[in-house]
Order: C-alpha cells, then sequence, then structure tokens
C-alpha cells in the first residue's frame, strides 16, 4: 500500500482535511472568480447580456455539478475504495469506465438540449436578443461537453487517489489563461470575430480541453496511482455498477438543483431583465464560496472512501464530519463578509440600480446561511465516499419542494417580491443541513444500514 493511502487510514484528521482540502479550495476559489471576471467582461455589453448569462446559468451549473459532484463524486468514491481494499487493478478499471460515461453523458446531454433547449430558454422567460445570447452560449457549452465532462471525471481519478495537487495546479493554470481568452473571444481581436456572450462560452470549452490532456499526459507519465492499463480497457458491468451505485442517485441532487435555480429564475423574470441580471450577479457571486464547499466535500469523498474501503467506518465518519464542520466555519464568515461588503463589490458588476437593489438583497438573505449550506453540502459529498445516498437524495427532494412550493406561493398567492423568493431559498439550506446531518448522526453511514443513535468521537 502507498504511503499517501496510509496517511490516510492513520494521519491526524484536521491535518489531513485541509492537506487535502487546501489545493481544491485555492484551484476552485481562483475559477470562481474567473468566473467573476466573466461577468464583469460581459457586463461591459449592457444589462441584456447579464441577463442572458443568468437564463444560461442554470445549464452551465448543471454540467459542472453533474460531471464534478455527482459522476465525478462517484468515480471518486470508487477509487477510493479499490485504493482503500489495496485492488489497484480495479481502481485501473474505474479510470477507463469514468471515460465511457463521461461520453455517453455528454452525447444524451447534446441531443436532449439540440431539441428541448430553446424551449427551455423561452419558458425561463427568454426573448429577443436575450434568448439568442443565452441560446448560443449553451449551444457551445452542450457541444463542448465531452471535454467538460472529461476534464472533472479525469481529475476525479487524481482526488480519489488523494492526489489534489496536480489537478488543482493545472486548474490554477487554465484558469489565469481563460481570462484573457474570454476577452478574445467575446470582444474579438488578432483576426477573431467579436462573439460576445457566446465567446464566454467557447473560452470554457478550450481550457477544459486543455485540462483534460494535461491529465491525460500525466497519467500516461506513471505519476498517478492509477493508469492506463491495456487489460483494463474492457467493459466490466461490476465497475459501472459500482460507480452508478453511487453517482445514479447523486445524479438527482444536481437536477433537483438545477430544477430549483430554473424555477427561481423564472419566478425572477417576471420582476424584468434588471432584476434577472441581478439574480444572475448574486448567483455567480455564491458561486464563489461554493467551490469552497466543493473542495471540503472531494477531500471528504476521498477520506470517507478509502476508510470505509479499509473497513473503518467509525474513523470515517469522524472524518465526515470534521470536513463538514471546517467548511461551514469557513464558508459562513465568507458569507457574512459578502453580505457586509456589498457596497464595495456589486458596483463593479453592474450600474443599473435595480439589478445592484437586487444583487444586495440576495446576498444580505442568502450569505450568512451559507455556514448550513456547507453543512448539508459537505456531508452530501462524504456520503459519496460511504456509498450511502439515500438520506442526502430524500434531504433534496425535501429542499426542493419546499423552495418551488413556499416561493411560488409567496409571489403568486400574497403577491410578494424577489425578497421572499431569497428568504425562502435561505430557509431551504436549513433543511437541507438538519436532513442530512441528522441522518448521518443516527447511523446513515452504518455498514448494517441500521438507523440508530451513537456518540461521535471527534
Amino acid at each position: 500500500m502507498d504511503s499517501l493511502t496510509r496517511n490516510i487510514l492513520d494521519g491526524s484528521p484536521l491535518p489531513l482535511i485541509f492537506m487535502l482540502t487546501g489545493p481544491n479550495a485555492i484551484a476552485f476559489t481562483i475559477q470562481a472568480f474567473v468566473n467573476l471576471a466573466e461577468i464583469w467582461l460581459i457586463g461591459t455589453l449592457g444589462t441584456a447580456a447579464l441577463a442572458a448569462i443568468a437564463l444560461s446559468f442554470p445549464f452551465a451549473i448543471l454540467i459542472q455539478t453533474m460531471s464534478l459532484g455527482a459522476l465525478g463524486g462517484g468515480v471518486s468514491s470508487a477509487v477510493a475504495r479499490a485504493l482503500g481494499e489495496d485492488d489497484r487493478m480495479r481502481a485501473n478499471k474505474v479510470l477507463w469506465h469514468a471515460i465511457y460515461l463521461g461520453i455517453a453523458i455528454a452525447g444524451i446531454l447534446l441531443i436532449l438540449f439540440l431539441f428541448l433547449g430553446q424551449l427551455a430558454l423561452s419558458a425561463m422567460g427568454g426573448e429577443g436578443a436575450i434568448l439568442d445570447a443565452a441560446l448560443g452560449y449553451c449551444t457551445i457549452l452542450f457541444l463542448g461537453g465531452t471535454l467538460l465532462w472529461l476534464s472533472s471525471l479525469i481529475s476525479a481519478i487524481f482526488r480519489g487517489a488523494g492526489d489534489m495537487a496536480y489537478p488543482s495546479r493545472i486548474m490554477i493554470i487554465a484558469s489565469v489563461l481563460q481570462v484573457p481568452l474570454t476577452a478574445l473571444f467575446i470582444f474579438g481581436a488578432f483576426g477573431l470575430p467579436a462573439l460576445g456572450v457566446p465567446g464566454a462560452a467557447l473560452s470554457n470549452v478550450v481550457t477544459s480541453a486543455g485540462i483534460a490532456m494535461a491529465m491525460v499526459l500525466r497519467i500516461k507519465s506513471g505519476k498517478c496511482l492509477v493508469g492506463f492499463r491495456k487489460t483494463c480497457m474492457a467493459l466490466d458491468a461490476s465497475v459501472f455498477k459500482e460507480i452508478l451505485k453511487v453517482s445514479l442517485p447523486a445524479t438527482l441532487n444536481p437536477i433537483l438543483n438545477v430544477a430549483v435555480i430554473l424555477f427561481l429564475t423564472a419566478l425572477v423574470g417576471r420582476f424584468g431583465a434588471s432584476a434577472l441580471a441581478g439574480f444572475g450577479i448574486g448567483t455567480r457571486i455564491e458561486y464563489v464560496v461554493l467551490p469552497i464547499m466543493f473542495a471540503f466535500g472531494t477531500a471528504a469523498t476521498t477520506l470517507v472512501g478509502t476508510n470505509i474501503g479499509a473497513g473503518n467506518y467509525r474513523r470515517a465518519e469522524t472524518m465526515g464530519w470534521n470536513a463538514a464542520l471546517c467548511a461551514s466555519l469557513v464558508c459562513g464568515v465568507i458569507g457574512v463578509v459578502l453580505a457586509l461588503s456589498t457596497n464595495l463589490w456589486v458596483p463593479l458588476f453592474t450600474s443599473d440600480l435595480i439589478a445592484a437593489s437586487v444583487t444586495i438583497s440576495y446576498i444580505q438573505i442568502v450569505g450568512p446561511a451559507f455556514a448550513l449550506y456547507a453543512i448539508g453540502l459537505v456531508l452530501y459529498f462524504a456520503s459519496q465516499g460511504a456509498a450511502a445516498m439515500k438520506w442526502p437524495i430524500r434531504a433534496q427532494i425535501i429542499r426542493s419542494f419546499l423552495v418551488v412550493s413556499a416561493a411560488w406561493t409567496a409571489v403568486n398567492i400574497f403577491g410578494m417580491g424577489t425578497l421572499s423568493i431569497f428568504v425562502v431559498s435561505t430557509m431551504s439550506f436549513a433543511v437541507y443541513a438538519g436532513v442530512v446531518s441528522g441522518a448521518v448522526y443516527l447511523g446513515a453511514w452504518d455498514p448494517k444500514k441500521v438507523m440508530k443513535s451513537r456518540v461521535l468521537s471527534f
């Protein structure tokens, strides 16, 4: 057994959590600021362009959360458990099967978007130039979907093996290059046409291609615990089953999450293009914090999965709880700081007074609740490592029903405004965290699948 895996099984929890979280947190945060730079660049095109990005955002986040969070989590979990069992050959099989799944899913989503994409964007309130720009952005995103999926899934292989540093370095380099590339494609230069809003999507696809290529070359060099072994290429139903037993239920989480975002986007869109633009800025700011939750979450997947594979169930539990509480502290502080400093950063993205007001309201209400959302989301990732997704999915179903029903009632029955929508979103974070953490506390990861009370040790 390699030294890294041994350290995951025997090392002190908190140093391990921050060792594995640190590289991802830095890389994901830089990527989030790249997304903000993208919003700033698009904002120079006007409020309509910002509204187009708000319309496109649910589809972009669908690809990101499904590839990184759902299927990526299943891949990382399978690799971690295989290495915890000291079965390197099975980990190699997971690599090939992750690639097969990524290509297949990207193809399916492309077909669905080509048939239903314009209809969905129109249903969310898109029309005229806003609809055209959003449709162009999403079309490029889905056409390049294979590259987006492969970059996430091959990175998940490294993270499942406990190597957070290399994919993080590559992501940082790609992020630094993505900003000027986005500007180039949006505004045009050096003989390239000005693509406007769709140019931002093209930049994303190009950088994802670079990330995927760097990952492949690293694996082929033999510097990863998992490798491209020809003997492991053959389709194996048991490997698909191992990945999908975590990924399939986990897929429901981003689908429901995106469905909620689609619903809220359509609801906010009733209040006009400026309100929609402000909501789009607010959700993008939220996704500066979400990557930090993802960083703690991916670390938790590896730590929990490896220890579960080795039969260390109690240690796996301790790892999951510590990761969730650390994420809650960090993200809660960031959320409060963002809420208290809106006058400093909101003017950077828009001069539209209505859009600015909506953004401020969103962050001031939702921001402090990031502490609660972090607990639920990190325990969701940790549950992937434990291959115990029942309760996280139930929590997401409950949260989705609460948001949709309460927000619709507030706007359509009581005639309330965007503020009520944001309050409902905040309440849903608390419900989600409560259900997931309660389930884990009562024994959702227990190998006997029996819910029972216990005293947790940290």
